[in-house]
């Protein structure tokens, strides 16, 4: 489909709605409806909650045409999505909480969940979004209820389950660069005990970004993702939920525009790099002259089995979880037709984890209480292939560079509860607690390789020239959350509420990529940093006006670190050490419906985080963390031919922002508009949709990721990511 075709289309449709009859009406996106959530590990109104939370039903996200985790993340305040490997790697920062490292075997600060499931392996958390019931976004610390490094916050994913209704839908879109995606799920009873639920996404399309060299296009889409859940149903006070889950990508990546910066930390695109001999100034940031075709390919597996029994006085729930992520990436790192730098990432990660809790309940009183643990084994390396060399056995060229495997094993227990208690009508009491004891171990080596065909490339590649480096570490943490709070109900309608949390997250290794210099040594000073605290302190308020037509809710909070684990890229290596750092900020959500049709949603957030590294360098700010984001959908809705039309408009704004603690021009993001418009037409009893859809609509070119290796000494240039390009498409979908 074409610019104007889709112009044709979106003009037709637009010249086809009707104005309202006297008697017509239209029902409207049911934003402010109730949602209910399960923040605190049982089913409450996202409104009685005392937790800056944003939540989007999956109702919600079909009418949005919300279809992955960025457009989610893109409509709550102060949350984004961070991509360090751009298609390939995925993370979530709230609140100025966030991390570029894209060492596979780092945790991120912001968890992601899905069904109750921790993902561990950031590689693992670009799922694509279908048949989801709902997600939930909980800014701030969560430490004591989910526990796993949760210092920044957490999003949950949670899917449509099976039941004995015969339920499902079909969606397929159509749209630039030969895109083709679908997703579809169905579901019913088997028997009277037993109903069933298989749902599936694919997605292709042949990538946007053009190799002038090879004549070839990257960062395409090859994904394909299934899930089958049996949920068995013998009595109605105890379940058994059975999910299998399956995805794997295969794509073209690594796509890096390559910037000239002659001088360390200095852009100078009209100057050719010296060191490489190279220059790319034609002013098209998705085209490029690259020598390898960079490639990640992907694969994950889950089998988790959830069980819960309903007792007189409490609930028994339990969640076992196997699961599996494979990975192998490289990508042309020195963005240039100079078989110099190609980096490369392998993961193989299994993780184990089994919760254990009771929910009960008395007349003025709430509590939970349970043990969690996870094992995580991680085998995974990283390297470079280098310029290439003659063999020395004989006369066939090959290619040297590093092969640097290792492995972390990581145990970690959990106790944890929480009580809220009723202390009047209108106060309520909340008091949370976890231990957590991790123990990990991180064995790692630097070996100088060749890379000859026929043998393992990477991740025990045989062929050692020499090794520069092994480090070998153990260390073993108690690290302590709690949560004390109160909420106040001013009405029905309205409540306030103020806590203290003590979030933490786990200490961990390093896994440098090349060998480290003077006066840095691979001992446990270097290799190994220790766990993060956050003291957060904050106030909210929730708010239900024009008689429910409006939800308005606002937050301050100030965070106090000790030990924060700052990331940080020292030449073209990738070292965490831990640091002191304080933020504050606030944020304002609106919801409203004000008038039959018409769905709005504002959201504001200011956030001002300032990291102290020591040893007498400059305070700087964290990475990915604008001081302003601002996000706005309108939407209206209008009857047409016995369905429904409805046209939809969203923007975001990110200010200024950082990609290193360097703060340098190199890594700065001077902030950016985006954009999207979309016109849906829905049935008589929403049986079928079409929707046409235009992403990015100004064709803003921004920054996602810069990685600095300016300068002489490193390789003359700046590795620049951006977004993807203006984007259209058609979507049509049924449902039954």
């Amino acid at each position: 489909m074409n610019a104007r075709t889709l112009g044709l289309l979106l003009v037709g449709l637009t010249l086809a709605a009707p104005t309202y009859g006297e008697d017509e009406a239209t029902s409207s996106l049911v934003i402010i409806d109730e949602i209910v959530v399960t923040a605190q590990k049982r089913e409450q109104n996202v409104q009685d909650v005392g937790i800056a939370i944003s939540a989007v039903t999956g109702e919600q996200m079909r009418q949005l045409g919300y279809t992955n985790a960025q457009q989610v993340t893109s409509m709550a305040p102060g949350v984004h999505t961070v991509q360090p490997n751009g298609e390939a790697n995925y993370a979530i920062a709230m609140r100025g909480v966030a991390s570029s490292d894209f060492t596979t075997n780092v945790e991120s600060p912001v968890a992601v969940y899905l069904d109750e499931v921790y993902i561990s392996q950031m590689s693992g958390t670009g799922f694509m979004l279908f048949d989801m019931e709902r997600v939930e976004m909980l800014r701030g610390p969560q430490g004591t209820l989910y526990g796993r490094n949760a210092t920044g916050g957490l999003a949950h994913f949670i899917t449509v389950k099976p039941s004995q209704e015969v339920d499902g839908y079909g969606q397929l879109t159509v749209g630039r660069y030969d895109q083709i995606k679908f997703e579809g799920a169905a579901g019913g009873p088997i028997s009277d005990v037993l109903s069933a639920r298989v749902s599936l996404a694919t997605h292709n399309n042949d990538g946007y970004i053009k190799n002038r060299l090879l004549d070839k296009r990257l960062n395409d889409a090859n994904d394909w993702a299934g899930r089958i859940q049996l949920l068995f149903e013998p009595t109605d006070a105890f379940s058994v939920l059975l999910n299998v889950r399956q995805s794997e990508q295969d794509i073209s990546t690594g796509f890096f525009e390559h910037v000239t910066a002659a001088e360390e930390g200095v852009l100078t695109p009209n100057l050719v790099n010296e060191v490489l001999g190279y220059i790319d100034n034609d002013g098209d940031v998705y085209e490029g002259d690259y020598d390898k075709d960079g490639f990640n390919k992907l694969e994950t597996e889950g089998y988790s089995a959830t069980v819960k029994w309903d007792f007189e006085r409490f609930t028994l729930t339990s969640i076992t979880d196997y699961s599996t992520v494979q990975r192998d990436y490289i990508e042309d790192s020195d963005a240039s037709p100079m078989p110099v730098f190609n980096f490369f990432l392998t993961t193989d990660a299994e993780q184990f984890s089994q919760e254990v809790r009771l929910n009960g309940a008395t007349d003025n009183m709430d509590w939970v209480a349970g043990v969690y643990y996870l094992d995580l084994s991680v085998d995974d390396s990283n390297g470079a292939e280098t310029e290439p060399f003659i063999d020395p056995a004989g006369d066939t060229p090959a290619t040297s560079g590093l092969d640097n495997p290792y492995e972390t094993n990581t145990k970690s227990w959990s106790i944890f509860g929480q009580v809220e208690r009723r202390l009047t009508d209108q106060l309520t009491g909340v008091f949370g607690a976890r231990w957590i004891r991790d123990e990990k171990d991180h064995e790692y080596f630097v070996n100088v390789v060749d890379f000859i065909p026929g043998t393992i490339q990477r991740n025990g590649n045989p062929n050692i020239l020499a090794q520069l480096a092994a480090y070998r570490g153990e260390r073993e943490d108690d690290e302590f959350s709690i949560r004390l709070a109160l909420n106040y109900n001013l009405s029905d309608d309205a409540m306030l509420y103020g806590s203290w949390n003590r979030g933490v997250k786990g200490g961990g290794y390093n896994s440098p990529v090349f060998p480290l210099n003077p006066p840095l040594a691979y001992d446990d000073a270097t290799m190994s940093y220790d766990p993060e605290q956050l003291d957060a302190f904050e106030v909210g308020f929730k708010s239900r006006l024009l008689g429910g037509l409006m939800i308005l809710n606002g937050a301050a909070y100030y965070y106090d670190y000790k030990d924060y684990q700052a990331f940080q890229i020292i030449g073209i290596d990738t070292i965490t050490t831990n640091a002191d750092a304080e933020s504050y900020g606030a944020e304002l959500e609106l919801k409203a419906t004000p008038t039959e049709g018409l769905d709005i949603i504002l959201g504001f957030a200011y956030n001002d985080i300032e990291v102290d590294l020591g040893d007498g360098a400059p305070k700087t700010t964290s990475v990915q963390s604008p001081k302003w984001n601002v996000n706005g959908l309108v939407r209206y809705q209008w009857p047409v031919l016995g369905g429904t039309m409805a046209a939809q408009f969203d923007m975001l704004h990110r200010s200024k922002h950082y990609f290193s603690l360097t703060g340098l021009p190199t890594v700065e993001e001077n902030g950016y508009v985006l954009t999207n418009a979309s016109l849906m037409y829905a049935s008589a009893a929403d049986r079928w949709s079409v929707t046409a859809f235009v992403q990015n609509l100004g064709d803003e070119e921004h920054l996602v990721q810069t990685f600095d290796l300016s300068g002489p000494a490193v390789f003359g240039m700046v590795e620049q990511y951006y977004n993807r390009p203006r984007w259209w498409g058609l979507s049509l979908a049924m449902y039954f």
